[in-house]
C-alpha cells in the first residue's frame, strides 16, 4: 500500500469516528417507554474497532514518514515540519503586511486634515515579496511531499 492510500484511509477513519460519535451522543439517552434510535453500546464497540485501525494507520504512517527520504529536505517528517513552519511564516508575514497597510482596520479613512495620519512601520512591498517567495517555496515543497506520498510504500 502506498503512503497516500494510508493517508486517505486515515482521513476516512477520522470521519467515521466523528459520525459514530454523533450517533452515540444522540442515542445515549432516550425517553422512558420509547426505544433508542440505535444501540449506543454497539456503536461504542464499533468506534473502538475503528479507533484501533486508526491508531495502527497512524503508527505506520509515522514510521514511514520518519524513514522515507525525499531528497534535500531529508525525511518526509523533516519536510512536513518545514511545510508547517513555512505556512506559519507566510501567515505572519502576510498579517504584518496587511496590518502595515491598514487592512486590519475595518474601513478606517481620515475624514479631516486635523485627524492623525497613520504611517506604516514596516516595508509593505518587501513583506509582500517575502510572502510571495514563501508561498512559492511552500507550493514546491507540497508538490514534492505529495509526489513522495504516491511513490513511498507504507511500512509495517
Amino acid at each position: 500500500m502506498k503512503l497516500a492510500e494510508a493517508l486517505s484511509l486515515r482521513a476516512d477513519s477520522a470521519r467515521r469516528v466523528e459520525q459514530l460519535r454523533a450517533r452515540i451522543v444522540s442515542s445515549a439517552r432516550f425517553q422512558e417507554g420509547e426505544e433508542p434510535a440505535e444501540d449506543a453500546a454497539a456503536l461504542l464497540a464499533e468506534v473502538g474497532e475503528v479507533l484501533g485501525e486508526y491508531e495502527t494507520l497512524i503508527r505506520r504512517i509515522n514510521r514511514t514518514n520518519a524513514a522515507a527520504q525525499i531528497g534535500s529536505e531529508g525525511t518526509l517528517t523533516d519536510a512536513l515540519a518545514r511545510r508547517d513552519a513555512l505556512r506559519l511564516r507566510h501567515s505572519v508575514v502576510t498579517a504584518a503586511a496587511d496590518a502595515a497597510t491598514g487592512q486590519s482596520k475595518s474601513g478606517y479613512v481620515r475624514q479631516l486634515r486635523s485627524e492623525l495620519k497613520m504611517l506604516s512601520a514596516l516595508p509593505v512591498a518587501e513583506l509582500r515579496g517575502q510572502a510571495d517567495e514563501l508561498a512559492r517555496e511552500l507550493r514546491e515543497l507540497d508538490v514534492r511531499i505529495q509526489r513522495s506520498n504516491w511513490e513511498v510504500e507504507l511500512l509495517d
